[in-house]
């Protein structure tokens, strides 16, 4: 039988740790844990300033080298205080904001880490002792997932000794992100447990929020902003306005959107909660007794990657809510790319579609054909234990929490690889340079290869659309009258009429008819690039002009 969660007393804790004499100033109480060196303005990097530096011959290869082993420009982090300080990046009505501090919950921040830089790990740790409360932070937990760089043994363990409040536990093999973390919150004895990533700065005043929301809803799981951290030249940007909420797409990979009209006009201020359907996973607060009703990670999930779905989904679905918080601000250095190998990345995806999703998986597996051969796991445990918390079905978690996903139609013959009957074994393709400007870019023809992905595309009968379906918000393809080539670009939203150059009709023969040029789509095998592509013709019954969709495996 499903029971109600209990939080108990999250404030147990601190009422011990906090005098009790009303008269303790407020201010007494926010100051931090460590306060931070004098501010030295002219010092590199300083209030999140850019860091640019004009190297050449050994420097600047000593500089491409920390790039190519960390995949961050750590020859500049390393020239940069581990105290810097920030320019402040919040809503200026957050500075307005007053907390009880006798009330609040204490917190553990637990950072993992795997073959870290030491400024970039040093930075993050500093960061948080100089700018969280004394009286609610707990503690700093440290896990160490089995590095082996000798900055990080026994140099690291020396460092960490001198300083307050600060654990470090070492785990006795590779765990991956999820059973690291779980390894830190273990130890854990703070009443919420605050991930953080081991590349990180907080901006001032972002732990109290985090608390005060959880105090307020137990049930409340609660990110800070992320604001970014340049890689390169360590510049801290910022946004004080309206924050991006997290969402997916149909391949579950996690993506950003704009915060929803029907979002906005049901907070009450600019400094109230966001709700969001997904997390990007890396920064988070949790109760930690809800954590562990929730039934904590997935230890079936080993690298990063699909576990802040699984995660997502498990909150919303099981009765808590995941949200952002507009005053809360981290920043982040976000790779060049993944310095690690993700192998078993797909495996999680595949783990959070077949215990949360339902039918809704196929939608998935359409995109990902692959991802059915994938070795998951055993999922008994995680679907006994939806069972157990009586969660909800995705299908709610679409109508309710994420209304504004389009959820394609995938009717039989009318998805997945799009191929030609006049030029065998080639497929339409869409691969723009970067995964956040989809915009304007051709479609091609490419040799099919069975993986879904960018080469998987729907026609939507209903409004005569044909979509590249794979990224959310799904584009559709244009026909140009001029250039004669396809393109794409977004589509427009179901209440909004579609243009005639986004209309295209599928015939019976397998002529796809372009409406406002009144031509058909061709393949030809070399364009002004030299490169096979679908192009726009006068209408003929060639077999380079009849196409057919094939849903997985390869066309012939």
């Amino acid at each position: 039988m499903f029971q109600k969660y209990n939080p108990g007393d999250l404030s147990e804790t601190t009422r011990r740790d906090v005098p009790t004499d009303s008269a303790v100033d407020h201010d007494l109480l926010k100051k931090p844990v460590y306060d931070r060196p004098p501010l030295d303005l002219n010092a590199l990097g300083e209030m999140g300033r850019a860091v640019k530096l004009d190297l050449v011959g050994e420097e600047k290869q000593k500089e491409e080298e920390s790039i190519k082993k960390h995949q961050i420009n750590t020859y500049v982090s390393d020239r940069i205080s581990l105290h810097r300080r920030l320019q402040e990046r919040w809503n200026p009505l957050c500075r307005d904001l007053r907390y009880d501090y006798r009330s609040l919950p204490t917190t553990s921040v637990v950072i993992t880490f795997y073959n870290e830089a030491w400024s970039t790990l040093l930075r993050t740790v500093h960061s948080v002792l100089e700018t969280s409360p004394d009286v609610l932070l707990r503690e700093v937990v440290l896990v160490d997932d089995y590095s082996d760089r000798e900055h990080l043994k026994e140099p690291l363990a020396n460092y960490i000794s001198n300083l307050k409040k600060v654990r470090l536990i070492r785990a006795t093999k590779r765990e991956g992100l999820v059973r690291a973390r779980l390894l830190g919150a273990s130890i854990a004895t703070g009443d919420v447990l605050t991930f953080l990533d081991c590349h990180c700065e907080c901006h001032d005043g972002w732990l109290e929020p985090l608390l005060h929301r959880i105090k307020k809803e137990p049930t409340a799981v609660v990110c800070p902003v992320i604001d970014v951290v340049d890689w390169n030249t360590f510049q801290y940007l910022g946004n004080a306005g309206e924050p991006q909420i997290g969402g997916f797409d149909w391949r579950l990979v996690f993506t950003w959107h704009s915060v929803p009209e029907s979002e906005q006009g049901r907070r009450r201020s600019a400094v109230d909660v966001i709700r969001s359907p997904t997390m990007a996973g890396g920064l988070f607060a949790i109760s930690k007794t809800y954590f562990q009703y929730l039934g904590t990670y997935d230890t079936g999930m080993e690298v990063w990657g699909g576990e802040n779905l699984e995660v997502s989904f498990r909150i919303w679905q099981c009765g808590g809510s995941l949200e952002i918080h507009p005053c809360s601000h981290v920043g982040h250095v976000f790779p060049k790319k993944a310095p690690y190998s993700r192998s078993k990345a797909l495996a999680n995806s595949v783990r959070a579609a077949e215990v949360w999703m339902d039918e809704y998986k196929e939608l998935y597996y359409h995109r990902n054909p692959h991802a059915r051969l994938e070795a998951f796991g055993d999922v008994t445990d995680r679907r006994k234990l939806r069972a157990h918390l009586g969660c909800k079905d995705f299908k709610w978690f679409l109508e309710n929490i994420y209304p504004d996903i389009h959820v394609p139609e995938d009717r039989p013959g009318m998805f997945g690889m799009l191929g030609n009957r006049g030029m065998t074994n080639y497929c339409f393709d869409y691969n723009p340079p970067g995964d956040h400007n989809m915009e304007g870019h051709r479609i091609i023809l490419y040799p099919c290869h069975g993986m879904g992905q960018n080469q998987f595309f729907e026609y939507s009968s209903d409004r005569s659309e044909l979509r590249y379906n794979t990224r959310e918000p799904p584009g559709c393809a244009v026909g140009d009258a001029v250039s004669t080539y396809l393109t794409v670009h977004l589509c427009k939203k179901p209440q909004q009429p579609v243009p005639e150059d986004q209309k295209f009709i599928l015939r019976e023969d397998g002529s796809l008819y372009h409406v406002m040029t009144q031509k058909c789509v061709q393949a030809v095998d070399q364009t002004d690039n030299g490169t096979p592509a679908p192009v726009l013709r006068p209408c003929s019954d060639h077999a380079h002009q009849k196409w057919f969709f094939e849903e997985k495996g390869g066309v012939a």
